[in-house]
């Protein structure tokens, strides 16, 4: 099992300069390699303030400029919003760019809002993300594209740029419905999952909700790897430990905003809404990865325990949380954490690897 930081970048103070925000996410990205984080990723959105990142594949090139070791690459690249020709492209550019060190995460989407500003259907994105996927694959696999699908088509073309790794594989893949499962078992590929504010049981509910999926597929035991994203949080004081509650609560009502078919904003601000069946605050901290050290290590092992992932995806700086305090988190993480949840669970570069796929 590796580890990841997530970098959602959201605007809280629409007053604050959005570079302001990139050079924290950088120094995020830095401070993330240097305490032995594996992978830097970034999010994909469009039009609001709930990310100012609407191309990972930019962010992912100019982080790689700033590091040396730390793989980068999207969590994830909507595929329904894209030519897939030229987003094939842009990641083996990345690759080279980087020397290597892309990852590519790849989704449906689920935005009505985004959706529809790109004129793009989302009663479709799962077709579509499919057909995608197949020119993707062909690019970056062989450098020869010859597609005719339903939703898309391209004649027999030879790309120039291929990226530097041999093989670019497993695509981390976000998307719940039968089909898209289907293919990230059949491609080894590895199923990227996050529960949001619900956290560690909603999780758990995840994971055995595909894996019955699984069953109902045919595919008896059969089920792929998995990443997980947790929202981590590490401080010793209780009035820290609800301030980043706050944050984790604000990002929830976001998502939920732009979960419904029609999502209220003011200009690019999402208005921020208790919705419906909204917990007390407590419940956000209790539900999410938020306390001390031996909290958080428990916490996550017990996750781990439960799903063997081989990919850790950590949120460390959600809601606009002050970049000082995602800091101290993260500093905190890799000294009095991570030795503590090795105690609990064994070497955590072993974990998961009985989950990988076999691949033909």
């Amino acid at each position: 099992m590796d580890f990841g930081i997530f970098n959602l970048m959201t605007l809280r103070d629409p007053s604050k300069s959005r570079r302001e925000i990139i050079d924290e996410t950088l120094s995020l990205v830095q401070l993330a390699e240097a305490i032995g984080i594996d992978i830097a990723w970034f999010a994909e959105h469009h039009f609001s303030n709930y990310s100012i990142s609407p191309s990972p594949l930019m962010m992912a090139s100019w982080m790689a400029a700033k590091t040396t070791r730390i793989k980068v690459g999207p969590a994830v690249i909507v595929l329904p919003l894209y030519h897939p020709m030229r987003m094939a492209q842009e990641v083996a550019l990345l690759d080279i760019q980087s020397g290597g060190r892309a990852v590519v995460g790849i989704g449906s989407g689920y935005q009505a809002y985004e959706f529809e500003r790109f004129g793009a259907r989302l009663d479709t994105k799962a077709e579509v993300m499919l057909e995608y996927w197949d020119v993707l694959e062909q690019m970056l696999g062989r450098g020869h594209v010859d597609f005719h699908g339903k939703h898309f088509a391209a004649p027999p073309t030879d790309f120039a740029l291929r990226p530097l790794q041999k093989s670019l594989a497993p695509f981390y893949v976000t998307g719940s419905s039968p089909a898209i499962l289907r293919r990230v078992v059949e491609t080894g590929s590895v199923m990227f999952m996050t529960a949001g504010w619900r956290g560690s049981a909603g999780l758990l509910g995840m994971y055995e909700q595909m894996k019955e999926q699984c069953r109902q597929l045919g595919l008896g035991d059969q089920i792929p790897a998995t990443g997980i994203q947790q929202y981590i949080h590490v401080t010793d004081d209780k009035e820290q430990a609800l301030k980043a509650a706050d944050c984790a609560r604000y990002v929830g009502r976001l998502v939920t905003s732009l979960r419904k078919p029609k999502t209220e904003v003011d200009g690019f601000s999402i208005r921020e809404e208790v919705f419906d069946g909204e917990p007390p605050l407590e419940t956000f901290r209790d539900n999410l990865i938020i306390g001390d050290a031996h909290h958080v290590a428990q916490r996550m092992a017990k996750e781990i325990r439960a799903m063997r992932p081989i990919h850790y995806n950590c949120f460390f700086q959600f809601g606009a949380l002050p970049v000082e305090l995602a800091r101290s988190s993260m500093v905190r993480f890799a000294k009095d954490v991570l030795p503590l949840l090795e105690q609990e669970v064994g070497p955590l570069d072993r974990i998961g690897k009985e989950a990988l796929p076999k691949v033909a």
